[in-house]
């Protein structure tokens, strides 16, 4: 259940990031259509996903992610994060969006399996079996603090350098892909599933997907009418060669690029 509860907080937040009471924002047409095809998407998951298991204690969530299939993904988690971190990301970090968001979505993977592991110690502590006294439950603690500081810190370099728009489409896929990814080997879910029931999951996952992109894509749209500037990819970019949007434009007729405001106020003033 706890990617049927991740998925449904995710599509909260984009029906509300799309339709704000309280600012009065008017859903257009592709709003309502995206919006739509997440709450059709999800409850398709919601109605075929698989039983949970029963766990007695933390300990058998620890035989789970110390099972060898689990710990070759953690692994080759571990080991991809520190080269996108020590190597990738000085040198393409400002330029390529995939860096910063590969940080998150694998170091994201592993904080929800924790977040899972550490959901049923707590549970089980309140109704009555203590297992504050099991060390692999602050274990748990410790991955998901040290997960979620990092997926924090390096999603809020991507969106202080990319495009909101672009980040959260991307994000939200290659996240959650990898927690069913590492769902499915941890807890082995599908195991007590038939082919039917993974493949209308898979399809009600990329339902979702198309709905998720659809609200950021047309977000920006009015009455069903594009915006006059352009979306920016990188919001810190030379202001001489990019307009203000931070990406360069170019007539329609001559195909000559136009220069920002300032830059255009620069070349006025040495005349």
């Amino acid at each position: 259940m706890h990617l049927l509860l991740l998925s449904w907080s995710h599509h909260l937040v984009h029906l509300a990031s799309s339709l704000d009471i309280m600012l009065k924002e008017k859903l257009h047409i592709f709003g309502i259509l995206g919006c739509v095809l997440c709450v059709v998407g999800s409850t398709t998951i919601v109605l075929h996903a698989p039983q949970e298991r029963a766990i007695e204690s933390v300990a058998e969530v620890w035989d789970l992610a110390t099972e060898p299939a689990f710990l070759s993904y953690a692994a080759i988690v571990l080991a991809a994060t520190f080269v996108l971190i020590y190597y990738f990301i000085p040198q393409y970090g400002q330029t390529h969006i995939m860096v910063y968001i590969g940080v998150c979505s694998l170091v994201g993977s592993l904080s929800v399996m924790s977040v899972k592991a550490l959901g049923i110690a707590l549970k089980l502590t309140f109704s009555g079996m203590n297992q504050l006294v099991y060390p692999q439950t602050w274990l748990f603690t410790i991955v998901v603090v040290a997960c979620i500081v990092t997926q924090m810190n390096y999603l809020n370099k991507a969106l202080d350098t990319f495009n909101t728009a672009v980040v959260s489409p991307i994000y939200y896929t290659m996240f959650t892909s990898l927690t069913i990814l590492a769902s499915v080997i941890m807890f082995k879910d599908w195991d007590r599933q038939n082919p039917t029931q993974i493949v209308t999951e898979m399809c009600g996952f990329v339902t979702i997907l198309s709905g998720t992109f659809l609200l950021h894509k047309t977000k920006d749209l009015v009455d069903g009418h594009p915006p006059n500037l352009p979306v920016r990819i990188l919001k810190h970019a030379d202001e001489d060669d990019y307009a203000a949007e931070g990406i360069p434009l170019r007539s329609a007729a001559e195909g000559i690029p136009l220069r920002s405001p300032r830059a255009a106020e620069s070349f006025r003033s040495t005349l």
